[in-house]
């Protein structure tokens, strides 16, 4: 008893502002216990649950098989939860509120044996206000049934929901997400959790943004219920701090508040000195809402957001007055590590999320189902933006499963409106309806109609609602809302494979067939990933802002990290990633590293030399370099090599260099000469010693059962460089209070949970997570026959508590990331090209359709009759130019070559076959002025590359406008084409 009242005095210190406030929240992941399977009576008050497992959350009951298990094999089962919960004395406890972040799939609640409530759309979070059924003076019993089956239907309506699916979310059941219990008086803040309580708390937001000036008017919009009998005259005052923690704003206004009455109160100032939120400058600030009466404060509500200025327009993205080309990742919303799943510490979620960052991406669209908090509030911190979903599968649908939907995005939009890194909501990951587009954006309008967030869906091309689109694989431009690729590049590589010459020497290609489709379409080696990463991103950068007014506006690369989702190779898991499973980097990361870092046009100084230099004697070796610059030089000891052929922009590859042991050395310069940047791999020798290192969060490492450590292990020479071909296998033992979760790696069951597992490419890393309220030293040690050991040591701090209740401290004082600094004050956009409007259209055949060759529409195109005398159209400009170029997004764009002529005034400027690509070619010739363009086709089309490939889910991919005229001689088909005037630079 006497340690509890010093715990509970401490508390009250440690709370002092909150319970000045009348509000406390507390953490209520402490001290659950689960058993797995039906049981009758468990929500029963006496039913006896002392032989359950105990855990803290957030945990899921099957997280030991990520990444063991296929998506489709996770368990799935009904599992009971209980809480044994009691209010210590000296908390106001008029409104008592859980807020559970989210379950998997779909729960009943009971307090006390009970029904207090359901929650049914395995995503998003909800709400219980159990203010009435609580016991102030007893041991509450809160008990949950939750089914995570792969066929759930909502209990009201049988219907099932779409996302629930098992190609790409993945199912780690019961309980992974945080939960809280809210304290407050009778008249407080409402909470912004819509399911189940119909609250939308606060809402932060700016208008008339000057980002020069740095002045923007502050407007403070707050949801206020008075559950008293008597109406009462408050203050609502608002505190603004900024990062540093220093008060730079307070402003108020005074409301009277009726009895028994819900009322928005909403009041503005105007704020100088703003610094704001960017790309990879997460600024935040604090905004404490408060409802004073008589001098006294008797709700506080504490909000972090930041603030930036955005636009949708002319197929860009504009973020604080600047031009930014979207570019980043399509990741899987679970965002999954082995044996753990999705509930990764606080930290773990900046680490991950901030490593896409440092790989010079600016975009993270989370894919079919909306993330949890943690990951929305981590990007916020890291400075990345979101598109962030409500919930889809593959396609529109009707009825019900519509209004799922609706309902989720609803939730989603009053959870996350005041997050800044959210710029996107994604209706769909298929075209929707504009009826359906039209009900998405009333909702928008309705909760977060200031927020500067642009509403679309993948797709959506010729969309008049929608205020962004973009296909999933292609090149898609446009003049109105911007189009960015939601998932680009889907080939796969483990990250021990570095080429074909090297241990364990995997051939380019090689591996089983997916449905009927050779591996050779998408299993790749370190090397010739990088070769395709370059690639794609080099047909959306030839596309992208400043060449014309028809641009692309950027794409997310599917994946970041390899995940436990839909796969196609001998691995059970998807390698997709630009980083593994446990986030280290592929040679791929670096590549987009040095194609990205900028927020259109690349630094010069980027610089990469992929792979090792480790081989056998006599071996010839593609050496690769990935360089923003205009010239790269290659030495091996010393002693340059020929020049490289430049590949993509970005790609130099210097043909049949002979290994020599000892130094391989790629500089860059500028085109007059000038030394940009130099990189150096070394010859190692052989496997020396252990380096071990560990590290957790720069907040603490804290005993609430879900904070973590992850330490590396590296293998080394003499000279302490990595042995990047050692496999050896390492033995960890761990000392002290803190839970084993381990690592990945290729073989049994992929080694989860093993406690010795060997490096791949002479690294590899392990999870291990705290107990809860165990706190203490730790010790980790790893040894590996032949090698010499290594060992780290931390300590894991206690935490403070109260009775069932926990500071969560792990999810506080979380540093944001500022290392790029506030938005370019110059302007970032670059006019390189000039289009060259169009008067007039003449057709040979289809003259009715030929204006849809240039209508900014890539859903219509116009067609000849198949004869080839007919393969001609005519555009006349609206005046005299000189003209460098056409873009030509031309049918069976992905397997069909056109032999193609292109007259200038009746003047021959260009004779050849069209390239294949995801979407457009450029075909440039000299310099010639005129004033009409006639593109004809010279010869029969003709076939450069089936079109075999296929989606995950086995359907084609698209080719164009659909239509049988493969087998037509003389057909030529235009989506759109754009006729341009190269700019000087």
């Amino acid at each position: 008893m006497k340690r509890f009242l010093f715990i509970f005095c401490c508390l009250l210190l440690s709370f002092g502002t909150y319970a000045q406030a009348g509000r406390r929240t507390f953490s209520f992941n402490a001290d659950w216990r689960y058993h797995i399977g039906d049981v009758s009576d468990a929500s029963a008050t006496g039913f006896d649950d002392r032989a359950w497992k105990q855990v803290a959350l957030p945990q899921a009951w099957n997280e030991d098989e990520a990444f063991t298990k296929a998506i489709h094999d996770l368990s799935t089962t009904i599992v009971w939860y209980r809480k044994k919960f009691s209010i210590p004395k000296g908390i106001t406890s008029d409104k008592v509120f859980l807020e559970f972040e989210g379950i998997r799939f779909g729960g009943e609640f009971y307090l006390n044996g009970k029904f207090i409530g359901r929650h049914e759309n395995g995503v998003m979070a909800a709400g219980l206000d159990i203010s009435d059924l609580i016991d102030r003076d007893h041991e509450n019993i809160l008990a949950i049934r939750i089914d995570n089956s792969w066929s759930y239907r909502e209990k009201a309506t049988n219907s099932t929901y779409q996302w629930n699916d098992k190609n790409f979310n993945a199912n780690y059941g019961g309980i992974p997400k945080n939960v809280w219990i809210h304290f407050t008086s009778k008249i407080y803040q409402t909470l912004p959790l819509y399911s189940n309580l119909k609250t939308t708390g606060v809402y932060v937001y700016a208008k008339n943004i000057n980002i020069p000036e740095k002045t923007m008017d502050l407007f403070v919009s707050s949801e206020v219920k008075n559950e008293t009998l008597q109406s009462r005259l408050v203050n609502f005052v608002a505190e603004v701090h900024n990062a540093e923690g220093k008060l730079v704003k307070t402003f108020s206004k005074k409301f009277n508040l009726p009895a028994n009455r819900t009322q928005q109160l909403t009041m503005n100032s105007t704020m100088n000195q703003v610094n704001f939120w960017s790309w990879g400058y997460g600024y935040l600030y604090t905004v404490t809402t408060k409802i004073v009466q008589d001098n006294k404060t008797i709700d506080a509500v504490e909000t972090k957001t930041g603030f930036r200025k955005t636009a949708f327009k002319d197929g860009m993205v504009y973020l604080n007055d600047q031009v930014l080309m979207m570019k980043g990742y399509a990741q899987r919303t679970s965002n999954e590590w082995p044996a753990v799943g999705l509930s990764v510490a606080p930290w773990l979620s900046d680490f991950s999320n901030g490593l896409m960052v440092k790989s010079n991406a600016n975009l993270v669209r989370w894919m079919h189902v909306t993330p949890w908090k943690q990951d929305v509030e981590s990007c916020d911190r890291v400075g990345l933006m979101q598109m962030l979903p409500a919930g889809d599968a593959e396609k529109d649908v009707q009825g019900r499963r519509w209004e799922h939907r609706t309902e989720l995005m609803r939730d989603a939009i009053i959870y996350y409106r005041n997050n800044p890194s959210v710029l996107f909501y994604e209706c769909g990951n298929e075209s929707i309806s504009e009826e359906h587009m039209a009900e998405m954006k009333t909702i928008r309008d309705q909760y977060d109609p200031a927020g500067g967030r642009a509403i679309g869906s993948r797709e959506m091309l010729d969309s008049k609602l929608a205020e962004y689109g973009g296909e999933m694989l292609y090149i898609n431009k446009s003049a109105r809302h911007p189009m960015i690729a939601t998932e680009y590049m889907r080939d796969e590589a483990l990250r021990k494979y570095w080429d074909e010459l090297s241990y364990p020497f995997h051939k380019d290609g090689e591996g089983p067939l997916y449905k009927g489709v050779d591996a050779s379409d998408y299993n790749r080696n370190q090397d010739t990933y990088v070769v395709e990463a370059v690639h794609r991103w080099w047909e959306y950068w030839k596309m992208r802002p400043g060449t014309g007014d028809r641009v692309n506006s950027g794409g997310v690369n599917i994946i970041f990290s390899d995940s436990n989702t839909h796969f196609r190779g001998k691995e059970n898991y998807r390698r997709s990633g630009e980083v593994d499973a446990m986030r280290i980097p592929k040679d791929a990361y670096f590549a987009h590293q040095v194609m990205w870092d900028g927020w259109i046009a690349p630094d010069p100084k980027g610089l990469y030399l992929v792979g090792h230099w480790n081989y056998a004697p006599g071996t010839k070796k593609d050496v690769l370099v990935v360089s923003a610059a205009d010239r790269v030089e290659l030495a091996v000891n010393g002693k340059v090599q020929k020049e490289a052929e430049k590949l993509y922009d970005f790609l130099y590859r210097f043909p049949a260099v002979d290994f020599e042991a000892g130094v391989l050395t790629a500089k860059s310069f500028t085109k007059d000469g000038k030394l940009l940047n130099k990189k150096e791999l070394k010859t190692t020798g052989e496997p020396y010693k252990i380096r071990l290192t560990a590290q957790h969060g720069k907040n603490g490492l804290f005993a609430d059962g879900n904070d973590m450590v992850l330490a590396e292990v590296e293998v080394l020479d003499k000279n302490g460089l990595r042995c990047p071909l050692a496999s050896n296998t390492i033995d960890f033992k761990l000392d002290g209070p803190m839970d084993w979760r381990g690592g990945i790696a290729q073989g049994p069951d992929n080694y989860i949970l093993a406690t010795s597992l060997p490096v791949e490419a002479g690294v590899n890393r392990v999870l291990l997570r705290t107990k809860y309220d165990k706190s203490g030293r730790v010790m980790l040690k790893a040894t590996s026959s032949g090698l010499l050991s290594d060992s780290t040591v931390w300590t894991v701090q206690p935490l403070k508590t109260m009775a069932d209740y926990f500071v969560k401290e792990s999810n506080e004082n979380l540093p944001s990331f500022l290392a790029r600094g506030p938005s370019p004050a110059n302007p970032t956009l670059v006019q390189l090209k000039k289009s060259l409007k169009i008067r007039a259209v003449a057709a040979g055949a289809n003259q009715e359709k030929a204006s849809q060759s240039y209508d900014d529409n890539e859903l219509s195109d116009w067609v000849n009759d198949g004869q080839l005398g007919t393969a001609w159209i005519t555009y006349t400009l609206q005046e005299k130019s000189d003209i460098d170029e056409v873009d030509l997004k031309l049918n069976n764009f992905r397997s069909r070559s056109y032999p193609l002529q292109i007259f200038v005034d009746e003047k021959l400027v260009f004779d050849g076959n069209t390239d294949v690509t995801l979407g457009y070619c450029t075909l440039s010739f000299p310099r010639t002025r005129g004033e009409k363009i006639t593109i004809k086709l010279k010869n029969a089309p003709f076939t450069t590359r089936e079109n075999n490939q296929v989606e995950m889910g086995g359907k084609k991919l698209d080719d164009g406008v659909a239509r049988n005229d493969a087998n037509a001689k003389g057909t030529l088909s235009i989506i759109e084409a754009d006729i341009h005037q190269v700019l000087a630079n």
